[in-house]
């Protein structure tokens, strides 16, 4: 599932294992306990990274239970939900080590942080709905249309399904840094994590200020009416 691992001021969570990290019940559950305890944890001047081993980041959803059972998709868009409002409460800055493929969900999940850092060599981002034929969520537009600010960028994103690469996405100020290696890229994540901690800002001040910045988003986010696929 994920560890939680306490450095000094930063808390680093990992998706542990091999496999492709897609999102299911108990991992959304398992990300959400460690968000509860960096929350119960935090000091003033603490910060998140979000990483994972292996090959991939996250390859989204399991749409294989989610499209098993007409209740299992409203359930598990409810649970998303709840994970990404966590993100955006959470009394720190966030960081994602983006260090293998972030596709759909995962790309959601990876655009939910406050700063986004990309492997060079490995991985890419990529909104797979147009290509699998499924409709895509009004709240995972919203997010993009909120992280993608290029035009151009946002139509590659959501209406070509362009799997980007590191390069492709900080030419376009999708990610804010690119690093070769997943050791680099965490490396880099820690050091702008301990940049951002060292400013000890008041965790509910940021988080209050995350959420006026975002608050359109936030407002798609909390809406409860669940789209169809």
């Amino acid at each position: 599932m994920c560890t939680l691992e306490k450095q000094g001021n930063l808390f680093i969570l990992t998706l542990t294992g091999e496999d492709e990290h897609r999102i299911t019940l108990s991992l959304i559950d398992s990300i959400r306990a460690a968000l509860n305890r960096v929350t119960a944890e935090a000091m003033t001047g603490s910060a998140l990274i979000t990483t994972a081993q292996g090959k991939f980041f996250s390859n989204g959803v399991d749409l294989v239970w989610t499209l098993s059972d007409p209740f299992n998709f409203p359930l598990m868009d409810s649970k998303l939900r709840s994970l990404i409002s966590d993100l955006f409460n959470l009394p720190m800055p966030t960081i994602a080590a983006v260090t293998g493929h972030a596709s759909a969900g995962g790309f959601i999940l990876a655009m939910s942080h406050d700063y986004v850092l990309m492997r060079k060599d490995r991985g890419f981002l990529y909104m797979s709905e147009i290509d699998i034929g499924l409709e895509i969520p009004p709240w995972f537009v919203a997010m993009v249309r909120n992280k993608v600010k290029s035009p151009a960028a946002w139509r590659e994103v959501i209406m070509r399904g362009t799997k980007l690469t590191a390069d492709m996405a900080i030419d376009q100020g999708i990610v804010d840094s690119v690093h070769v290696g997943a050791a680099e890229t965490v490396k880099a994540a820690v050091k702008l994590g301990e940049e951002l901690a060292a400013r000890k800002w008041d965790g509910k001040v940021y988080a209050y200020s995350r959420r006026v910045v975002f608050s359109d988003l936030l407002a798609v986010l909390t809406n409860e009416t669940v789209s169809k696929l």
